[in-house]
């Protein structure tokens, strides 16, 4: 899951590190810019530090974020993990999610921050690293999963509206059994509907669909990841993974978020197996992408997603209630 090493980089002992994504009250994140003097000067990041010895990487998070700005953390959520090669230094990236903390952020050591939208980052240059933080921040909480199988292309299509309206911006189509004309023209509607919205739309297992009917991206099921030699040429890339190997190889294959489950039983698969929180973190731990946790999940799972290091939760049902 490491990035690849620049030609020439010299090869260093890995540095830990604890980096931290801090929310304010409008969903925006903060970003603060290296001083002078250090590696780097004038670049934006995270705002975070070294793992002293004997040290917790959230301990680490905990206490940077108090020295750099004065600010005390409540709640804290594991997120993504990455390895990064730099000219000066090896980093593993520990990336933390804050949505809680207490106090009033000020640059304490002289560094100059503000507060940014993932889909308008106004600030550069970005520390390298970071390029794919701010692109997995893109992603909402919740992914919805299409059920027109279930109720009907119109009865659904009702329901995505007013999903789309109460926040909704990640749509899989997932209709097995749809005929592909009639899957053309409902992923086509579902596509048109979302971007109204300002939603991105994934197509379940077909690359050309998606492209065909101006879809954000496709979604690969765990048997096509065994296939797969090279990521598909769409714009965002997911993938379902029932296993830890099945969440490395869709990092390797470049991914740009997966879906692990079921963590739950589910009403469409009752007695299959589960892999329960425990499970789940297991599945998903340290990895470079951010997760959705599927399978008997609704909205108020999240909070618990989160702390077993979901990015968000995937919904089949929950979403469009």
């Amino acid at each position: 899951m490491s990035a690849a090493a620049p030609s020439g980089a010299a090869v260093n002992k890995r540095i830990e590190v604890a980096a931290a994504v801090i929310y304010d009250a409008e969903g925006r994140f903060l970003l603060a810019q290296r001083p002078a003097g250090k590696a780097f000067e004038g670049y934006w990041e995270f705002p975070g530090g070294k793992v002293e010895a004997g040290e917790s990487a959230a301990d680490a998070m905990r206490r940077e974020l108090r020295e750099e700005l004065g600010i005390e953390v409540d709640a804290v959520s594991p997120w993504l993990t990455r390895d990064f090669e730099y000219s000066h230094a090896s980093v593993r990236l520990r990336f933390f999610r804050i949505d809680a903390w207490r106090g009033e952020p000020h640059g304490r050591e002289g560094q100059r921050f503000v507060w940014q939208d993932a889909r308008g980052v106004s600030v550069a240059p970005v520390l390298p690293a970071n390029g794919p933080i701010l692109r997995a921040l893109e992603l909402p909480a919740v992914y919805g999963i299409t059920q027109a199988e279930a109720i009907g292309a119109d009865a659904f299509k009702r329901q995505l509206e007013d999903a789309l309206q109460r926040g909704l911006r990640l749509v899989q189509v997932r209709e097995k059994t749809l005929s592909r004309a009639a899957l053309h023209a409902f992923a086509a509607d579902v596509v048109t509907l979302s971007h109204r919205h300002g939603a991105r739309v994934l197509i379940n297992s077909d690359a050309a669909l998606a492209l065909e009917t101006g879809a954000d991206g496709v979604h690969l099921t765990s048997a096509q990841l065994r296939t797969l030699a090279r990521r598909p040429a769409c714009d965002w890339v997911a993938a379902s993974c029932h296993t830890r190997a099945e969440v490395e190889v869709a990092t390797r294959l470049g991914a740009d978020f997966v879906v692990a489950g079921p963590v739950m039983a589910t009403p469409t698969h009752p007695g299959a197996p589960t892999l329960g929180w425990p499970g789940f973190a297991a599945c998903i731990k340290d990895t470079a992408v951010p997760v959705y946790a599927l399978g008997g999940m609704r909205p108020e799972d999240l909070p618990t997603a989160r702390r077993y290091g979901a990015h968000g939760v995937a919904m089949l049902r929950g979403a469009w209630r």
